[in-house]
């Protein structure tokens, strides 16, 4: 077991609020955000994996009352990126959307 310095000063670059890089990956769960978050996230989201040259997404909405799938099925229904889009084969907790290429 190794002893812990708390004189590190290691921690004094940490910025609480500085935004947190998380790698871009070809699935999105919806699960830790607000609903009124939902619609900016998966628009965003949407842009970077065109760019980054996906040609199909999952997204994770949960099943729940489908509030958010529907802000996300809009949001799809709208984004120029997206070429079709349907439920996760018998998962109605996630959604598949194919994109154009860039």
């Amino acid at each position: 077991m190794v002893p812990r310095d708390d004189d590190d000063d290691d921690d004094d670059d940490f910025d609480p609020e500085a935004p947190v890089e998380v790698p871009l990956t070809d699935e999105l769960d919806l699960h830790p955000f607000a609903p009124r978050e939902i619609a900016s996230i998966v628009n965003d989201w949407l842009d970077d994996c065109a760019e980054a040259g996906f040609e199909q997404v999952r997204i994770v909405h949960g099943k729940g009352i489908g509030q958010q799938r529907e802000i996300v099925r809009e949001v799809l229904a709208a984004h120029p990126r997206v070429a079709s889009f349907a439920q996760d084969g018998g998962n109605w907790g996630a959604t598949v959307a194919r994109l154009r290429p860039a």
